[in-house]
């Protein structure tokens, strides 16, 4: 029996059939459905589904896709290191990488809602500071909410230029002062640009003008600050007006070293808002007043410092300083934990022997720091 031969099918239905096939029900998907979907792709897969096809290229060039500029993503933080020495051919494939990367989220029409990046804005050579201006000033970022800005040190750094370079005290106050005074710029060009960020982590320098610039972000909730060099104080009235500006931040956590100078100096902390507060990070860092009434977690540590200080020294500094328990039960009612323990409710009432090791372990008054060792 001969093979039955198939029937003729015209072109056009040939043509619709091989539509039929190639059809793909995503592309029945909302736009903004499809733009979700694609955003838990990785940058680079981003970019290769812009191959696939026209409508997905089109997809891809939404600024609404790109809403992270991460310069940390590449380099160090791949090694689990803070900063690395490289060699000058490496710095420059990698200093490459950071312009085309601004370059592409530009072109991209990005739409940021986090910034990620850590660069020296002292560095009078490759001018950190305006590559960053440049990225604000060309993308949308007034929805920008996430800040995570280390401004003290660039990533990667030339060997080369690292090992032919001079160091003195004196050009290091010049290299510190272009930081704080290109840091300031930044940050006022981030407070115009982009008002509405709620969280934010940078290190600080506690001058009058960045404590300025930095208030203006009233929508700030949770707040991180790393000290800027070991030189530089906080004076009360500063961290007071601080928090004090702030009338929606819920989470602060300070990274203050106080010199050895300002040995004595105790702080006051007002905020109406706050409900969390981390200085365990800090050094030397005592509280005479807290005016905190929504707080309701705490986490403070005494740390030694490797000061030797005879008893009568001691015990005239001391004698400035409340206990922190009388600090606490004047001034947060609501606090429910201290140092990650939960406190029991009648705490305010009767000190306990959990408290009591608690205390003994974050408090610099009398009682609870008897040693010359500091």
């Amino acid at each position: 029996m001969p093979p039955r031969k198939r029937p003729l099918v015209p072109v056009s239905a040939r043509r619709r059939l091989k539509a039929n096939e190639d059809y793909f029900p995503f592309n029945l998907l909302p736009v903004e459905c499809q733009l979700h979907v694609l955003s838990f792709l990785s940058e680079v897969d981003k970019c290769n589904s812009a191959l696939v096809c026209s409508s997905w290229s089109c997809l891809v060039r939404s600024g609404k896709l790109w809403r992270v500029a991460d310069y940390s993503r590449r380099g160090v933080f791949h090694l689990g290191q803070e900063g690395l020495l490289v060699s000058n051919r490496e710095f420059e494939r990698w200093k490459a990488w950071v312009h085309h990367y601004t370059h592409h989220l530009i072109s991209r029409g990005a739409s940021l809602l986090t910034l990620k990046a850590s660069f020296d804005l002292g560095d009078q050579c490759n001018k950190w500071g305006e590559l960053l201006s440049h990225l604000l000033e060309n993308v949308h970022c007034r929805d920008l909410s996430h800040l995570d800005l280390n401004w003290t040190f660039t990533l990667l750094e030339p060997l080369d230029l690292r090992l032919n370079s001079s160091s003195s005290a004196y050009q290091d106050n010049i290299t510190k002062m272009d930081q704080v005074s290109n840091f300031q710029v930044l940050l006022a060009k981030l407070a115009q640009s982009c008002p509405r960020i709620t969280k934010m982590r940078l290190h600080f320098d506690w001058s009058d003008t960045s404590v300025a610039l930095i208030t203006q972000f009233q929508h700030l909730r949770i707040l991180e600050l790393k000290y800027f060099w070991v030189f530089k104080g906080v004076s009360p009235s500063t961290l007071q007006t601080l928090t004090k500006s702030l009338p929606n931040l819920k989470s602060l956590t300070l990274h203050v070293l106080v010199p050895l100078r300002n040995l004595g100096i105790s702080y006051t902390l007002e905020s109406l808002s706050l409900e969390f507060l981390d200085v365990s990070p800090s050094r030397g860092l005592v509280f005479s007043c807290l005016k905190l009434p929504a707080l309701r977690e705490l986490r403070a540590k005494k740390i030694v410092r490797g000061i030797t200080l005879d008893r009568r020294t001691r015990l005239r500094i001391q004698s400035r300083w409340p206990c922190l328990y009388q600090v606490l039960r004047e001034g947060t009612p609501r606090l429910q934990a201290l140092n990650n323990e939960r406190l029991l409710p009648n705490w305010k009432e009767q000190s306990y022997g959990e408290l009591a090791s608690i205390l003994q372990q974050s408090c610099y008054c009398i009682q609870h720091l008897d040693s010359w060792l500091w």
